[in-house]
Formats: structure tokens, sequence, C-alpha cells
């Protein structure tokens, strides 16, 4: 697919490749790397045509992260995240939306999506305090969107929403300090009786199946998907394209390697097998996840509800094709050879990202492949993957 934000990042992929290292140093992308990704129009891609955003088919969002997660995987990772939260504050009441990106339409957003605390009902809102963890691309975001729960000022049952709050609201802990993605910055949040209005709450259920207020003027197909198929592709997104970088990284190396007992790599058919066959594995997830995609927004763009099947086949396949990729970078870095180990080599970093990835709550195959099996068993599918 073709669209001005690829080229832009096709012009950047030799400088995020250049400062992926300093990234890991900092645990955070670099000033400059988030200024020029910005640049890029990534992070707008999911974004309300009415606030300067693109309304774009999500294939090209996901394309986009791939693209810049095979040059530097925390650059993507935070991308991917980053680039979500737009999609999100088009389904929060038009207020929200006014105060986010009423005076700047480049505004970033970070979440953490764990229940980190209740808010307490006041007059207008609630006041919430808590704690939540991994909020990428925190420090470069001004605003955060935290999930969490709400009672009625009757002390009835809690229901989980999503809070959205400004940065002089919270405070960033910087403790973030990973052996994988450590680029990505995802440090603590922390609220201490911070006032919440009501327009900045929104459902948990109607953010993931897109029936928020905001929704009423933001009328996009792309508005209309489940969460279940942007969030989660998105981190699969950034996954697929560490692959992809480790891969090219990998082949880069090899090309000219030639090891003490066998000769030339590139002369060892085994080891040409499994470049061959990584790569094949690769291109499988990332073809799989684009026609899935394709899928659930063509029947948006006919105006016709998404199956239920389709959703399930979705994060079933979203939750494999990650784990196929990292297998398939499992298989060429153990054929890399002890050089590869060494710090200045990209491998070892692509590696420690690609498994750090896995880690993602969205990544755990348990209930995606449950509510599959379920589903095609005449049994309810396990609704909160969806």
């Amino acid at each position: 697919m073709e669209h001005e934000v690829l080229d832009r990042i096709a012009d950047l992929e030799p400088y995020l490749r250049s400062q992926a290292d300093a990234a890991e140093s900092l645990r955070r992308l670099p000033d400059e790397t988030a200024k020029k990704l910005n640049e890029t129009g990534v992070v707008r891609l999911l974004q309300p045509k009415r606030w300067n955003g693109y309304e774009a088919d999500p294939r090209i969002f996901f394309d986009a992260i791939m693209r810049i997660a095979a040059n530097c995987g925390a650059s993507g990772w935070v991308a991917g995240v980053a680039g979500v939260h737009p999609w999100e504050l088009a389904s929060f009441d038009d207020k929200a939306q006014e105060e986010v990106w009423g005076e700047d339409t480049d505004t970033w957003i970070s979440s953490s999506y764990q229940p980190g605390g209740v808010g307490r009902p006041v007059a207008g809102g609630y006041v919430l305090s808590g704690r939540w963890m991994f909020s990428s691309g925190s420090d470069h975001c001004r605003w955060v969107i935290l999930g969490g729960a709400v009672r009625d000022e009757e002390g009835g049952p809690t229901r989980s929403v999503h809070f959205l709050l400004p940065r002089a609201d919270y405070d960033i802990e910087d403790n973030w300090d990973v052996i994988g993605l450590a680029g990505t910055g995802s440090n603590d949040i922390v609220v201490n009786e911070a006032f919440v209005p009501s327009h900045r709450v929104i459902s948990r259920d109607a953010v993931h199946d897109a029936t928020g207020p905001g929704l009423a003027r933001n009328t996009a197909p792309v508005f209309r998907i489940s969460w279940g198929a942007i969030f989660p592709n998105a981190i699969a997104a950034s996954v697929i394209g560490i692959s992809t970088g480790a891969l090219r990284a990998h082949m880069d190396y090899q090309r000219s390697r030639v090891t003490q007992l066998g000769g030339a790599v590139t002369a060892n058919p085994m080891a040409m097998d499994a470049i061959g066959r990584a790569a094949a594995e690769i291109e499988i997830s990332r073809d799989q996840m684009m026609h899935n995609i394709g899928t659930l927004y063509g029947y948006l763009v006919r105006g016709e509800e998404i199956p239920l099947a389709v959703r399930v086949r979705n994060r079933r396949d979203q939750v494999d094709g990650v784990w196929r990729t990292v297998r398939a970078v499992d298989d060429i870095f153990a054929r890399s050879g002890g050089n590869a180990l060494r710090r200045g080599n990209p491998i070892q970093r692509f590696w420690r990202d690609a498994h750090a990835g896995l880690n993602h709550l969205v990544n755990v195959p348990d209930k995606a492949f449950h509510s599959w099996a379920a589903f095609e068993m005449g049994l309810d599918p396990v609704d909160n993957v969806l």
C-alpha cells in the first residue's frame, strides 16, 4: 500500500538504525527520535481528520509500525502504542478531544490499561489515586489513559473504565530497567488524588465495542473496529517488525561470515535453509495479519457488522503470528555464532526485544486460543480478548 507517511518512514530508516543503541542506553527514545517520528505523521494515522489526522486504512498503520520496528524495536513499539491512542480518544466525549487536540493536534498520549486505581465519585467526576506500570513512551506524552474502575455514589458494584489525565495530574516514576525493549521508557504512572471530570472517563466496554459518545461525530469506518483488532495487532506489528529486523541483520552478518569448521556460511545448506524458513515464517505472520485486518475493515467500509467468527480468528492469528516470528528469530540467532552476543551487533538487541514483546498480556496464547476453540465448539468465547 502507498501513503505519504510510509514514504517519510522510508526516509527515516537510516536514522532509526543509527540511534537504536542510544535509545537502549537512555531507557527511552531520544528526544530527537520522538520528534522525527512525530514528523512522519505515524501517530496521526488513526486520528480523526477533523483533528488533523488521516483516518487511514488500519493496514497502513500496521505496515508503518512494522517498518519502524524493523529498524529500531523500541521506536516501533512506542509509535504503535502511542498511535492507538488517537483512535481511542476519538471515542471519548468531544470535550475531552478538544482539551487534548484543541491547541496541538500532534499531542501524544501514553497509557496503562491495567486496573491500577478506583475512582471515588464526587461532584462532576471522580477522584483517582493509584499506580500503573508499563506506560510506554510516557516521557514524550502530555496525556495518559489509565485503566481502572468507578463506583456509583450509592457504593454499588464497580464498572471498568478508562481515565484520561493531563501531564500535570500524574508523576512518572523512572523505573524501567529491563533486558528487552529497554528504549521504550515504559515507566510507572503514579496518581495521587487527581480530579478527573466525567467527560474524561469512558467505559471499557464502550472502547472495546466502539460505542463511545465521540463516535457520533467521528464516523469513519476505522473508528468502529474493535479494540481487540487495533491494540493487540499494534503490539503484534511491533514484534513482527522486530523479527524482520533480526532477519535482515542476520543476513547482513552471515553474508561474509566464515566459520572455523564449516567455511563460508553462504555455502552451508543448513544455515541457508534456516534463513529461508525464518523468512517464510515472518512473512506468513505479516501477510496473515494484513489479510485479517483487511477483512475486518472491509466489513466496516461496507457498513456491515463484523462477525464474531472473524473477531475470534483475528485474535487467534495475532497471538500465533507473534510466537511464530519469535521462534523464527530464535532459529537464526542460534546460527549466528558467538559474535552475535556482542553489544555492538544489532542481532542480539533484536533478539532480546522480540522476546520482551512476547511478555505483553495481549500475546499470552491461552485466552485467544481458548476463545477461538470455544466459539468453534458452540460455546461463548472469552469476551475480554476481543
